[in-house]
Order: structure tokens, then sequence, then C-alpha cells
């Protein structure tokens, strides 16, 4: 049989969705390489499948994927399984992938449960659009830097946020994108699945408190912002005005002519010609 590397999703919390071709998949595999093997043999042993279960983490995949690949290569079939959904998406498959190609092996990517697109769906947004971020970063100046470069994007943002961190996310979104709807979607497909939407700053608070009950928050968090809408459009466009109407007069304090300060306006904020004549005049009266 000729070998070929084979990216198996993964329920990402219940069980019933997983694949008859993924059940397959590892039945027919040589060997199951995990992200880990803990979770992806209880997978396995859910289902009654045997096989040899090799770790092949975040911290070891740089090192060994070229031995993976060396042994598909060979004719070995070996399948990866990351922890929950799909393999690739935030986690090291990509890399395993990458070897893979960059060798010429056959690569077999099986559809399967994703949490982003889950969430996406699961958000409510009517955005038709998503941006898939990975993990929100660690560090506040990361994630407002993050915020401030999607910002002008049409598109729904979705990012995966530990429960020990999400008020602390949320109270940067709040803080960024004030005028945006978002939605903490929890333990999707589990048990008890949530999705709880409102204004980044109503959703910190809520979530602040439920931090302080006994148990916390728990779960596997996705978090769904919407994209940019009419109010917040108006908002950056009355600011926007202001910043230029203080320049238009700081232009005019160093001396420059109506349609010198005009020409200035254009080519720093972009403004019509008309609107920052229009500006120029008014700085010019003052």
């Amino acid at each position: 049989m000729a070998g070929k590397l084979i990216i198996v999703p993964t329920p990402i919390g219940n069980l019933g969705d997983m694949t008859l071709r993924s059940l397959e998949a590892l039945r027919g595999a040589d060997v199951v390489c995990a992200e880990d093997t803990r979770v992806t043999g209880k997978l396995l042993a859910h289902f009654d499948i045997r096989k040899p279960l090799e770790r092949l983490d975040e911290a070891m995949i740089g090192s060994r994927a070229a031995g993976v690949v060396e042994r598909v290569a060979a004719g070995e079939v070996v399948a990866y399984c990351s922890d929950a959904g799909m393999p690739g998406v935030s986690d090291p498959g990509l890399r395993l992938v990458a070897a893979a190609r960059a060798a010429g092996v056959p690569v077999e990517v099986l559809p399967g449960a994703s949490a982003a697109a889950v969430a996406y769906v699961a958000s409510g947004t009517v955005c038709p659009r998503f941006y898939f971020g990975g993990f929100f970063p660690r560090k506040a100046t990361e994630q407002r830097a993050v915020l401030e470069g999607l910002r002008g994007l049409d598109a729904a943002l979705v990012f995966y946020e530990s429960p020990n961190r999400l008020v602390a996310a949320l109270s940067v979104i709040a803080e960024a994108l004030p005028w945006r709807e978002v939605a903490v979607c929890r333990e999707l497909t589990k048990l008890h699945e949530e999705v709880a939407r409102g204004t980044a700053a109503a959703l910190r608070d809520s979530f602040a408190a439920r931090a302080e009950e006994p148990g916390g928050i728990r779960g596997e968090i996705a978090l769904v912002i919407d994209a940019p809408g009419e109010d917040e459009a108006a908002a950056d466009a009355a600011s926007a005005a202001e910043d230029a109407a203080a320049r238009a007069a700081e232009l005019a304090c160093e001396g420059l002519r109506t349609k010198q300060i005009a020409k200035q306006l254009a080519a720093e904020f972009g403004i019509p010609r008309n609107d920052a004549y229009a500006l120029a005049m008014e700085a010019a009266r003052a």
C-alpha cells in the first residue's frame, strides 16, 4: 500500500460528530500521531480502535516532522489528530502538512468539525465574511494592535480565548471597538453550550461577576466580533472630522493659505477636496 499522511478532524465536544470517513481513516492507519496521546487515546478507545499512538505536539513537531514524512514516503499510512477539531487550524498540524507538501508525499485532509466555523454561525452575525485570527494575543498592547489593524476589515472577527483571560480580553475589545456586538461562544456542541451576545462592555461586566462565583468561568471559548456597522462608521467619520478641523486650525496658525490648507487636509485625511476646502475656510475665518 502506498504511504500517505491523513489529517483527521475530531469532534470539538460531542463525540456524535465523529464522521464515518474519520473512523475509517483511523482504523486503516498504521500509526496515529496525536497532539496529546491521552486525549486521542480516549477517542480511539471510545470507538474501539486499537492503533499505535505517538505524541506529536507543538514542542516536538519541528524536530520530528521530517521523520514522519520519511516514514510516509517509505509506505507508511500516518493519521494525525489534534486535541479537538480540524488539525492545522491554530495547532501544530499545519507544519506537518507543510513538511509533507514540501517533500511531495501524498496528503489527504478529511473534512470535519472546526470551532471557528461553528462559532461564526452560532454568533448570529449577518456579515457573510469572517476573519479567523487564531488565539487572541495574551498581552493587552498586542490585543489593541491586532484589533486596530483589523478595525477596517468588513468581516466578523473570530478568535479563540482562554476562560481565565476572557474578562480582560472583553475589556480591551470594549475599549478598542465600543460599537461592536460580540458573541462569547462557550463549550460549543457540549452539554453546557452557551452563546452570550451583547456589547463587549456588557459581556465584560456579566462574565466578571460570574468569575467571582464558585466554579468561575470554564470551557473552551471562541469570541466573534461583529463587522463594523453604521453607528461605528458615523462615529469614525465624526472623529475624523474633528481631527481634520483641529489640523486645519494648526495649519492656519502656521500662516498657510486656504488652498494650501485644503490640499494638506486632503492628503493627510483622504477627505474630498470640497470638504477639505470648507474646513480650510472655517479655520481661516477663526
